[in-house]
């Protein structure tokens, strides 16, 4: 989904999902779009579901997207274990994704969540003397 006027950010919600984006990624995990519908307060099914959601992610993958950063929302995925369509629509939006066939698809999704992981990773602390 591609965000014009932010609904979403600087929101408890947001923020919410945002926070377990980034522990996630701290932790190399997924979490599922019923698991960001339970964050909302959404039903974990349902167009509506669906639709939020998607805005939210949305959001978020386009601040980071201007911050230099690889986008949260790959480490979203469905119970089959894959991001959504609106996961490549945004990405082609963006201009980091230039394939044409859902084939194509599969490794930019894999390096996109690999670069997360990376900018997140957890940097282990100096030990005290």
């Amino acid at each position: 989904m591609i965000i014009d006027a932010p609904k979403y950010r600087g929101k408890q919600e947001y923020l919410l999902v945002y926070a377990e984006l980034i522990n996630a990624a701290r932790h190399r995990g997924t979490l599922t779009y019923q698991e960001v519908a339970e964050i909302m307060g959404l039903p974990l099914r349902g167009s509506h579901m669906g639709a939020e959601t998607s805005r939210l992610l949305g959001e978020i993958s386009q601040e980071e997207h201007e911050h230099g950063r690889p986008m949260l929302s790959a480490l979203v995925v469905s119970t089959a274990g894959s991001p959504g369509a609106g996961f490549f629509h945004l990405a082609r939006h963006l201009g980091k994704l230039q394939v044409a066939t859902p084939a194509e698809e599969q490794p930019f999704w894999e390096q996109e969540k690999e670069a997360v992981y990376a900018a997140w990773k957890t940097v282990p602390k100096p030990p005290v003397p």
